[in-house]
């Protein structure tokens, strides 16, 4: 995977973004501390289009950021597995043919599978083995959040960051014919 310019600034605007959108939630009302939030599909769709390492940095950094500004401190076991989702879906940012635009049928199904499966490992699994592990956390409590967690951003994932990616893959597959035209 290439790290240049256009990483650097899409991990920039994408943390910015990410950020931004942490003051905007639904909350779940009957699960403590837990929302739906559109950030979820800006990472997804910020990993599959730049890849791993942006999406990491997304994820980690914007996650962070936007607890240290929002809400006062840093929720590590949370920002962790957000790294994870932006990595593990960027790994496969170019089967998803996006930037080429190719994203449709079965990359839009694979691109979803992918975000279920990152999705499932760092809510699941790894935001609540955090949870325990670094605050003491009681385990019920613990991996109820993780589930809805997972579960809202599957949804918004799955929803918004297909859109996303579908509407970028639009307009970059028809640049990318048009500079091979000329």
């Amino acid at each position: 995977m290439k790290f240049g310019i256009k990483e650097v600034v899409a991990a920039g605007i994408g943390t910015a973004l990410f950020v931004a959108l942490t003051q905007v939630q639904i909350p779940l009302g009957f699960i403590p501390n837990t929302a739906l939030q559109p950030r979820a599909a800006l990472l997804v769709f910020i990993s599959a289009v730049f890849g791993p390492i942006v999406g990491g940095i997304v994820g980690f950094l914007g996650h962070a950021l936007g607890d240290a500004f929002f809400y006062g401190s840093v929720w590590w076991s949370w920002v962790v597995p957000e790294a994870v989702v932006g990595i593990l879906v960027g790994i496969f940012a170019n089967k998803f043919a996006i930037k080429e635009g190719g994203f449709s049928g079965k990359n839009i199904v694979f691109f979803n599978v992918i975000q279920v499966i990152g999705n499932a490992l760092a809510w699941i699994l790894c935001a609540p083995i955090l949870d325990i592990v670094i605050y003491a956390e009681p385990a019920n409590k613990v991996f109820l959040q993780g589930i809805w967690a997972f579960i809202g951003n599957i949804i918004i994932a799955g929803v918004l960051g297909s859109i996303l990616a579908y509407a970028y893959s639009e307009i970059s597959g028809k640049s990318s014919s048009l500079e091979k035209e000329d």
